[in-house]
C-alpha cells in the first residue's frame, strides 16, 4: 500500500533537524485523503514534542500540484447513501480535515508550505495556516466550492474575512483562480520565488543559524525575502491588486442580488469578468446565500469558532444542501449539469437557510478546540 505522506528529516548546520512532509499522491493532484489528514495529524504532534526538529517543510509530490483539495468522492459516496441523513462518515471526515488546519495554524515552530501548482479547498487549508507560505509563478490558487455546492471551508471564513477591501467576497462568489502574485496580494502566500528553487531552498535552509527559539521566524522571513527580490522581476504581476478599485465597487452591497447584478453589468464591459460572472451565476444557490452570510456576518470570529461553525455548515451541505449534486455533476457523472435544489437564488428562503445554521450536534466535536496546540 502506497504510503499517504512520505516523511524524512535533513539536519542543519547548527545540530537541529528539519522535518519534510510530501504528500504522497501526484496522479491524484495529492487530494487531501483522511489517510494523509491522520498520518499528517500525528507527524505534527510529533515534531511539535521534538526538541531537535526547528522548522517543518510541507509539498506536494511532482510539480502539478501542491493539494489540488480534498478527496470529496469519499464524501460524496457517504452522503448520497444516506439523503437526507447526518452520517457518521460525513462528519469524521471534516472534523478530522478541520482538526489538523487548526494544528497548523496553532503549530508553535515555523512551518513552509510550498505553495507550488494547484493549490485548491482542503490544500489552501493546509497553507493558509502555515507561518511561511510561498507561492511560485505556477501557483493556481482558489476555493471553487459554489461549483460543488459547499462553500470555501477550511478557515476560509477566517481568512476571506481578512483579505483587502472585497477580494474575499469575490474569490469566494466567482471561485476566481489567483496567480501566486494574487496570493501573495490577499495574505494567502508570504513569499513568491521561482518554482526552480525549490531544492535549493530547502538545501539553503540546513545552513541558516537556527537556534530553536521564537527569533528562527524572523530569520526565516528574512531570507525568504531575499530570494524574492532577487527573482521579483521574473514573477506575475497581481490582476486583484491591479483590479482592486473594481472588485470593491462590483461587491460592494446591500444584498447578494444587488452584488450579482453588478458583477453581470461589470462583466458586459471587462472581459477578465466573464468567467467570474459565469461561474457565479451557474452556481449553487444556496453556496451563494451561505457565503454572503460568511462574508458579512462572521468577520471577527476567533479561528476556533470558525472551525467549529463551518463543521456545522459542512455536515448540513451534505445532508441537506447541493453538495451530492454539485459532486455528481462535476466530478462522478462530469455532465457538468447540476440540479440545484432551487433555480435560483431568489428562490432560498431565509426558513431555509436557518436549516444550515443550527447544529445537529448535542456538543460540536470540535468544542475542545483552544488558542493553544494540541
Amino acid at each position: 500500500m502506497t504510503q499517504a505522506v512520505i516523511y524524512t528529516t535533513l539536519a542543519t548546520d547548527s545540530g537541529h533537524q528539519i522535518g519534510v512532509a510530501s504528500l504522497n499522491s501526484e496522479r491524484s493532484l495529492n487530494a487531501l485523503s483522511l489517510a494523509m489528514v491522520d498520518s499528517l495529524t500525528e507527524q505534527l504532534d510529533r515534531w511539535a514534542e521534538d526538541d531537535r526538529i526547528v522548522c517543518i517543510w510541507l509539498q506536494g509530490s511532482g510539480d502539478k500540484a501542491f493539494c489540488a483539495g480534498g478527496d470529496i468522492r469519499a464524501i460524496y459516496e457517504a452522503a448520497k447513501a444516506a439523503p437526507g441523513e447526518l452520517t457518521e462518515a460525513v462528519t469524521d471526515f471534516f472534523s478530522r480535515e478541520y482538526r489538523l488546519d487548526h494544528k497548523i495554524h496553532r503549530f508553535p515552530k515555523p512551518m513552509v508550505v510550498w505553495g507550488s501548482g494547484i493549490v485548491m479547498g482542503g490544500g489552501l487549508g493546509l497553507m493558509a495556516g502555515a507561518s511561511h507560505r510561498i507561492a511560485t509563478e505556477t501557483s493556481r490558487i482558489a476555493m471553487p466550492e459554489i461549483s460543488i455546492g459547499l462553500f470555501p471551508d477550511v478557515g476560509g471564513t477566517w481568512f476571506l474575512n481578512r483579505m483587502p477591501g472585497q477580494c474575499g467576497r469575490f474569490l469566494a462568489l466567482t471561485g476566481y483562480s489567483m496567480n501566486g502574485a494574487d496570493a501573495r496580494y490577499v495574505g494567502l502566500a508570504d513569499h513568491l520565488v521561482l518554482s526552480e528553487r525549490r531544492s535549493a531552498l530547502l538545501d539553503a535552509l540546513t545552513s541558516l543559524g537556527w537556534q530553536g527559539e521564537a527569533g528562527d521566524r524572523d530569520m526565516l522571513s528574512g531570507y525568504l525575502r531575499g530570494l524574492e527580490e532577487q527573482d521579483l522581476p521574473q514573477l506575475p504581476e497581481s490582476l486583484l491588486h491591479r483590479e482592486q478599485a473594481s472588485i470593491d465597487a462590483v461587491m460592494q452591497g446591500d444584498s447578494l442580488a444587488q452584488v450579482a447584478g453588478q458583477l453581470n453589468e461589470a462583466a458586459s464591459q471587462a472581459d477578465w469578468l466573464a468567467r467570474p460572472a459565469k461561474t457565479l451565476q451557474a452556481g449553487s444557490p444556496i453556496t451563494a446565500h451561505l457565503i454572503w452570510h460568511q462574508l458579512s456576518a462572521c468577520g471577527d470570529w476567533s479561528i476556533e469558532q470558525v472551525f467549529q461553525q463551518e463543521l456545522v455548515w459542512a455536515v448540513r451541505c451534505a445532508q441537506q444542501g447541493d453538495f451530492v449534486e454539485g459532486v455528481r455533476a462535476l466530478l462522478i457523472d462530469k455532465d457538468r449539469n447540476p440540479q440545484w435544489r432551487f433555480t435560483q437564488r431568489e428562490e432560498v428562503t431565509p426558513d431555509w437557510l436557518a436549516r444550515f445554521h443550527q447544529s445537529p450536534f448535542a456538543t460540536n466535536p470540535l468544542a475542545d478546540l483552544t488558542e493553544d496546540y494540541q
